[in-house]
């Protein structure tokens, strides 16, 4: 049984070890689990590496190389990386691309599927069911992780955060537009969502210079 789970793990693994659009759309569709609330995920980013890498990114933690708070993103697909946004939210991340070679997908925002009882607790700001996990922040306080989640394996069935990929979504069903609120390579369409209430609204960052028509 433990080799199969491990061979399990190993596939699932490489289907995310591909371009950052790529696993980003993948995981369009997919549950994550967070003890017993589990949020279906309907918006997402894509985030490339260093120069060095094959998907050069300066929006990306990874954009200037690999430190102690990125380091999870140099390893393999499959991992969560949490970092906090603001001092005060949790953003959450699915590492992507072969093992070495950095890029991650931020989980913008899902539908709470399970435990929404425990996810209104977390969230009593939330007006709507579609506003408890709409937005990074608000998706991580809906699944309650924290830093200490920093560098769980999402394909091992025995971890506490856990991450089902479901079927591929059909393509004519995903949009894509420029990422959420990022001074750099702000024009790059690796924002990707499906059609959901709990899907952000656009905003563009303020710093981000207006490209020469």
């Amino acid at each position: 049984m433990s080799d199969f789970r491990e061979q399990w793990r190993v596939v699932r693994n490489e289907e995310l070890a591909v371009e950052p659009p790529a696993a980003a759309r993948r995981l369009l569709g997919s549950t994550l689990w967070s003890g017993p609330v589990g949020v279906r995920i309907v918006e997402v980013e894509a985030y490339g590496g260093d120069p060095a890498g094959p998907w050069p990114d300066p929006a990306s933690h990874s954009g200037r190389g690999r430190t102690k708070r990125n380091a999870v993103m140099f390893g393999p697909a499959g991992v969560l990386y949490v970092y906090l946004s603001y001092g005060m939210h949790m953003c959450v991340n699915v590492t992507s691309g072969p093992d070495g070679t950095a890029s991650a997908v931020l989980i913008r925002s899902g539908e709470v599927i399970a435990g929404a009882d425990t996810v209104r607790e977390r969230r009593p700001a939330a007006r709507t069911d579609a506003d408890l996990a709409r937005g990074p922040g608000n998706l991580g306080s809906a699944l309650g992780i924290t830093l200490s989640d920093y560098g769980t394996p999402l394909f091992d069935p025995a971890s506490p955060i856990r991450l089902e990929l479901n079927g591929a979504i059909d393509p004519a069903e995903i949009s894509d537009g420029p990422r959420v609120g990022v001074s750099s390579a702000a024009d790059v369409p690796w924002r990707f969502w499906l059609a959901s209430p709990a899907v952000s609204v656009y905003r563009r960052s303020p710093r981000a210079p207006i490209e020469a028509v």
